[in-house]
């Protein structure tokens, strides 16, 4: 294993650290700021929704530059959002710190990914690429909750310090030890974006409509499960009973489900996107009704956590690999779009969340517009997969090759739909 791909991961670990510890200790934050648990949310939904403009624009923006020295940027860009969170004095400093780090998230992962890919032989390209991405889940599993205790013992600002350390440090191991192969030099014009017209043919894969419909699903199914994770500790302290100290320790439940379910949805989604997709949403939107029937019973609510990981991240291989099966001639910035689209529900949902908490509903709202929002994403993966299924029965006398995934001379994906 090429040691450049530790230093990937550890960006990743960072980065998935800094999106997702907040919610955590969003009660903290709230108090120190002075401000309602809606508008703390905020810090979660302004990073999300910076997420999805980093991993469009910055992407585009550096498609014809050599990787290596735009992922230190990157890195740099992310350190410096991290600092201006840790010693913010006030609640608007603490979301243009977040926003400053946000940026770097989806370009990051986007260019990291394909750098990944060149540093190994080509039947090695997908471990390399989930090796990068075994960050983003540690830093679910593990960094989340230790992250939470942290700041809970040492106050909020301590766990922002130390995500600024993780940011110097892989900063270091990109310089150091990510080789330049594993830049722009050398790729294939098309996947890199760097020939004449590159971005222009990234663009052409937006014109299926499986595409936008996929992307949908993304925000929608996504969303529903970020909605009910963003409050979660008001819930399991001002509904189930749980003392803030139990927090981080259910929520390292919370990543073991996260863990089983993307390896288990992953390989579900390799023998039938559409199925597993449509399996996984249905099962998403009955663990949140549950869940939100019982969370004033422990153990259910235990079991509820698990689930809720379970399958809420069992959906992200799937809905990423449809994208990318639908992404015509180029599939780059469609998947870096559904990253962003991953935030976009993120944003979604902790807003909506946040409106039904403001609004008196209770702190189990949030799971309910979960599960509403689910229910929608579930409605619009029925109609896409009842539309390719027509397609497909359609083209049953067009050649194979017109209608399945091929590699090119120059080793992009193409699809005919």
């Amino acid at each position: 294993m090429p040691i450049g791909l530790i230093a990937l991961a550890l960006g990743g670990f960072g980065i998935g650290l800094t999106e997702f510890v907040i919610m955590g200790l969003l009660p903290e934050v709230a108090a120190d700021f002075r401000v309602s648990e809606a508008t703390a949310g905020w810090l979660i939904s302004g990073y999300a929704l910076a997420v999805v403009v980093g991993a469009l624009g910055l992407t585009a923006a550096v498609t014809r530059l050599e990787r290596k020295p735009v992922l230190a940027v990157l890195m740099v860009l992310f350190i410096a959002g991290n600092l201006v969170s840790a010693v913010a004095p006030d609640y608007l400093t603490m979301m243009v710190g977040r926003v400053i780090a946000a940026l770097a998230h989806g370009a990051f992962f986007g260019i990291g990914a394909v750098v990944a890919a060149g540093m190994v032989a080509a039947n090695k390209k997908a471990g390399a690429i989930a090796i990068m991405f075994t960050g983003l889940t540690a830093a679910n599993v593990l960094g989340v909750p230790f992250g939470t205790l942290l700041g809970q013992a040492a106050g909020w600002r301590s766990t922002f310090w130390a995500i600024t350390g993780i940011g110097v440090l892989a900063l270091a191991g990109i310089l150091a030890l990510v080789p330049k192969t594993g830049s722009g030099q050398g790729a294939a014009p098309s996947a890199a974006g760097s020939a004449a017209g590159g971005l222009r043919i990234e663009l052409r894969a937006f014109r299926s409509g499986q595409v936008w419909l996929s992307i949908a699903v993304t925000i929608l199914g996504y969303g529903g499960m970020f909605g009910a994770f963003t409050y979660i500790a008001f819930t399991l302290t001002e509904v189930s009973g749980f003392s803030a100290s139990t927090v981080p320790w259910l929520l390292i439940l919370f990543g073991v489900g996260l863990f089983v379910g993307n390896t288990v949805g992953g390989k579900a989604a390799d023998r039938n996107v559409d199925r597993t997709l449509l399996v996984v949403l249905a099962a998403l939107v009955l663990v949140l009704v549950a869940f939100a029937l019982t969370a004033g019973n422990q153990p259910m609510t235990i079991a509820s956590m698990v689930l809720l990981g379970g399958f809420g991240f069992a959906t992200v291989p799937g809905l990423q690999m449809r994208v990318m099966k639908y992404a015509s001639s180029a599939p780059t910035l469609a998947s870096g779009a559904n990253i962003g689209a991953f935030n976009v529900g993120n944003a979604l949902g902790a807003w909506l969340g946040g409106v039904t908490i403001t609004a008196g509903f209770g702190y189990t709202s949030p799971i309910w517009a979960g599960a509403g929002i689910t229910a929608l994403g579930l409605a619009v993966m029925v109609f896409a997969a009842v539309n390719a299924r027509r397609k497909n029965d359609a083209g049953r006398g067009v050649p194979e090759a017109a209608v399945e995934p091929a590699e090119s001379r120059d080793g992009v994906e193409l699809q005919r739909l």
